[in-house]
């Protein structure tokens, strides 16, 4: 492992709580409007199974989003994610609510997004994760890339890495595994 993967893995170790926005990270970005007011998102569903294994795990899940979505709130009652901030334009204030609530430090955050609008919730948590097709800007201030694009498997990505990091794979696969 060389340093710098060293290094994430030291922050993904403290991590505690996983930050979620919504469109270009948990969707690919793309929003569906149709003529009757309806709003469609298209969700990954590993990306899915990846976030219900770090809650099993005992790793904390919030969404922050920028837009409002009936859709983000129903998928987010199906995966079990209680924490949803949604019409966030200053998403730092959701965070300072998350972390006031959940009693964490900022070192124990990892948020994943996509777009400048995330780069002041990059600069105070402790493990910073921009996807692949991300804003450059964006990117800048990551500490981690994915290699999966968002709404594409990306989430997941984060999740195993989370999971790996911290030793909580085998426990958490070994269910699957069991014949």
């Amino acid at each position: 492992m060389d340093d710098k993967q060293t290094a994430l893995t030291e922050r993904a170790k403290k991590t505690k709580l996983l930050i979620l926005d919504v469109d270009g990270v948990l969707t690919d970005g793309s929003i569906i409007l149709d003529g009757q007011d309806n709003e469609l998102k298209s969700f990954h569903v590993r990306d899915g199974h990846g976030i219900k294994m770090l809650i099993k795990a005992g790793i904390q899940i919030a969404i922050v989003t920028g837009r409002y979505s009936m859709v983000v709130a129903r998928r987010a009652q199906e995966l079990g994610i209680s924490e949803v901030y949604q019409r966030c334009h200053r998403k730092t204030v959701a965070l300072d609510h998350i972390l006031e609530k959940l009693r964490l430090r900022e070192e124990e955050v990892a948020y994943v997004g996509d777009d400048i609008v995330d780069i002041p919730i990059f600069r105070r948590v402790g493990l910073a994760i921009a996807v692949n097709d991300a804003a450059d800007e964006a990117k800048e201030y990551a500490s981690m890339i994915t290699r999966g694009r968002g709404g594409r498997g990306a989430v997941r990505e984060v999740c195993d890495f989370l999971l790996k990091a911290k030793g909580l794979w085998e426990s958490v696969i070994g269910e699957y595994l069991e014949t």
